[in-house]
Formats: C-alpha cells, structure tokens, sequence
C-alpha cells in the first residue's frame, strides 16, 4: 500500500492501522465542513456567489491549498502537531497503548467538532486538537512518568492561538477605516438588496478574499491532519518512519560534515562554546551510526533518532540568539545545514498529503449552513456589508498565511469570527454585536481546552485497558 510494509502487523494490527487511519481522515472531513462556514458566509450573505457555488469552490480551493502545502510554506505545522507529542517515547511503548492514544486524540476531537457545529457555534478545530493532544500527553505522563507534552511547543502553538483572534478583531477595523478613507463609492458600504449580486468589482473583491480564506485554510487545518497521520504512521510502522529511507546515503553525510566544519571553524571563543562542542560530538557519532544504518535495527534507529533530534535542538539554541553567535552568514549557512538534516526525520508521503486533501475538500462542500447562519445573521445586528464581508475575510486570509509559513497552526474559526465581529465594531460600535452570539462564542473558546484535555485523558485511560 502506497510503498509501505504492513506485514508485520499482523490481521489485527493491520485492522486497527486502517482504523486510525480512518479516524484521522473523519476528523479532517468534520474539519472541513465545520470550517466551511469561515470561508463562504461573507460570499453568500453578500450574493456574491450561490451557496453550492461557494462551498463547491471552497472545496476545491481547500483541497489546492494543502496539496501544495508542502511546496510553498513547508511543514512546520504538521511538524509541530508531531512535536507536541513524546513521540520517541511512544514509539518504545506496546503498539496497543500506542493505538489507545491516537484514537484518545481523534475521538475526543471529533466529538467536540461535531457537538459544537451541531448547536451552530463557531468553535477553533485547532484548539480542539491542541487540546486532545495536550489530554493524551499528560494520560501518557501519568502512566508512564516523564514529560507527555513538549510545553515549550505547547507555549508557542498557545500564543499563536491566543493572539490571532486579537489581531484579526483589531485590524478588521483598522481595514474599515481605510475603505471608508481611500474608497469613497458608497455601494461597498451597502447591505446586499434582495437577491441581486454586488457591483461587479465588488464582487471580484469577495470571490477573491473567499478563495485565499479557503486556500490558506487547507494549507494550515490540512497539516494539523497530516501530523496526526503522521503520528500513527510513525507508531504502527516504527522501523519504516523512524528515520528517512535516504539516511545515511552520500548528500547525508556531506551536510554533516559540512556542518561540522562550520561549527568547529566559529567554537573558540562562542558565548555557547560547551553547545558547539556538544554538537560536534554529537554529528561524529552520527556519521559514526550512519554507516551501518542499512543493518541497524529497531533499538540502534531510535537511539539515532534520538541523537538527530538532540543535535536539531542545539542547533536552534545557537542560532536563537545573534548576540550568542553575531556572524549572519554562519547563522545562516548552520540553518541551512539544520533544515537539510531536519528532513532525515521529519517527513511525510505525498499519498499522505493527498489523502488529507482530499478529506478536508471534500468534507467543505457539505455541512455549511449552520454555522453560516451564525456567522452571517447572528454575530452582528445588523447584515454584512460588502466591505465587512471583504474585510474579515481578507485579515483571515492574511494571519492564517502568515501563521503556515511561520509553522504555526492557528484558528480560522477564531480569526474569521472576530474579524467579523471587528467589521460590526468600526461600523456600529459595541452596541453593534449580539451579545448572546459572542458570549456563546467565547464560552467555546473558553471551554475548548479544559474539555478537550479531559475528555482525551479520559478516552486513552479507558481506551488502555482494552490494548
């Protein structure tokens, strides 16, 4: 199946693969439609485009974004997902508990997308898995002991997720005030007439913003699919993903070396020289290992793994930091080392990339009303205007991009949500919202987290005692 070996599995450790699997492409077709919403409400509370034209276009726009994801901003939320895990760890654990923990994740996320969206609130699918990987995390810890969760990466995904509503509610606004300052056409400031389209640049605008809003989106939500595709892939098929199958080979171990000289050319004297030292050993006794990778069996590829992933966490402590190395250029070439051997254990297939692409495109072009209803009628007191739809949804488009390339998965939800609550703002004032909506909304996002951790927690302490 798509290059991989299953034999080793066995008939029911081939069942339960295909069953998370499974669980993994639900979740990010439940994605798809609950976040639907996001991309096409402004498109059709402004009539400029059909409902089944929008979410058939938002389909396919998704489906594009993350399908050329890996191409133009790289993997570094899929990554991150991984990294929240101790996936070393549980790569050395019975593949049973194993299995419990990845459906503890997947199931607890689904529930909470699905009950959300049934009750027609805008709720962060990247908060509900940041939160079923957080429960598991810390149920591993509690049976296991050591650290369940990599917090310095949960500090990071956390801010992302925290500061992103902020920033699309304030600039929301700052863009009205721009429109009513550089554009002096009063029809971007009208509500929609009855079933008539906007004036025919207008309409551009939106369809335009509608289509990055849904690209972007399947660049960012896709990858958190992928990640926990690659989490199962990497816990069933421990010795096929723990390294690269092109480790060890001759581009290998030239990056290496040429690593090892920059380091030890720019050691003498370096605020982190005991780090520089650390680093060389660490590549010496790497490109010691990866010469009988071909050979090495299960306990010698995770202790290389391990090593690789000691050294990449050097590597970024010295290049943090200009003052702790000054010299650009060496930061520069070591980062250039760094992604190159990065990539020995941080990878993924393109039938993977496909499959979750699939999933979340086809999972849009349904199950988008209740959530567009609202976000078009139910946030504000009033209707959309052209320049609201245009506005939210350009601040959305733009921080969820920016946010792929840093790596950083982020909520379209949130971000879209008040963005639209922004436009109401500039319009209207306070007065303008609909409490009962915002509070609803809030409360998700308040209630996400706390519910997700237990929720996942408590479906692999369960899920467990059944491996």
């Amino acid at each position: 199946m798509f290059g991989i070996d299953l034999t080793d599995l066995g008939t029911w450790g081939t069942f339960f693969f295909f069953a998370s699997v499974l669980a993994v492409l639900t979740f990010e077709f439940v994605n798809g439609f609950h976040d639907t919403a996001n991309a096409v409400a402004t498109v059709i509370y402004t009539k400029a485009l059909k409902p089944k034209v929008a979410v058939i276009w938002s389909g396919i726009m998704n489906f594009a974004g993350m399908i050329t994801s890996k191409y133009v901003f790289g993997l570094g939320v899929a990554m991150g997902i991984i990294k929240l895990l101790p996936l070393t760890e549980m790569m050395n654990i019975p593949a049973g508990e194993s299995i419990a923990l990845v459906l503890a994740i997947v199931i607890g996320a689904i529930i909470w997308n699905l009950g959300t969206w049934y009750f027609g609130i805008p709720c962060s699918s990247s908060h509900t898995l940041v939160g079923s990987l957080l429960g598991a995390g810390l149920g591993f810890q509690m049976i296991h002991g050591g650290d369940g969760v990599n917090w310095d990466k949960a500090k990071d995904i956390g801010m992302s997720l925290l500061m992103s509503p902020a920033f699309g509610f304030t600039m929301a606004i700052f863009l009205i005030f721009i429109f009513k300052k550089v554009y002096k056409r009063k029809d971007l400031f009208k509500e929609p007439e009855g079933e008539n389209p906007p004036p025919f640049g207008i309409r551009v605008l939106l369809i335009i913003t509608c289509s990055l809003v849904s690209f972007f989106h399947g660049s960012n939500d896709g990858q958190k699919g992928l990640g926990l595709l690659l989490v199962i892939l990497m816990t069933f098929l421990r010795m096929q993903y723990a390294l690269h199958k092109d480790f060890g080979d001759e581009k290998t171990r030239s990056h290496l070396s040429h690593l090892e000289q920059i380091l030890v050319a720019n050691k003498t004297g370096a605020s982190l020289e005991k780090e520089f030292e650390k680093s060389i050993l660490t590549i010496t006794e790497i490109k010691e290992s990866a010469k009988s990778i071909a050979t090495a069996d299960k306990k010698e590829k995770f202790k290389l793994r391990k090593k690789i992933q000691s050294l990449t966490k050097s590597l970024e402590l010295i290049t943090k930091d200009p003052e702790l190395l000054p010299d650009a250029k060496v930061r520069s070439e070591i980062k250039g080392e760094l992604k190159s051997i990065k990539k020995s254990i941080e990878f993924t297939d393109d039938w993977a990339i496909m499959l979750i692409a699939l999933s979340i495109g086809l999972g849009t072009m349904i199950g988008w009303k209740r959530i567009v209803v609202t976000i078009g009628e139910k946030i504000g007191k009033s209707h959309l205007t052209y320049a609201q739809g245009a506005s939210a949804e350009l601040v959305a488009s733009l921080t969820i991009g920016l946010s792929t390339w840093m790596g950083l998965p982020v909520s379209t939800t949130h971000v879209l949500s008040s963005g639209v609550a922004g436009t109401m703002v500039a319009t209207g004032g306070v007065k303008n919202l609909q409490k009962s909506t915002v509070v609803n909304i809030g409360l998700a996002w308040l209630l996400t987290l706390p519910v997700t951790i237990l929720l996942a927690m408590g479906l692999f302490l369960l899920l467990r005692l059944f491996a």
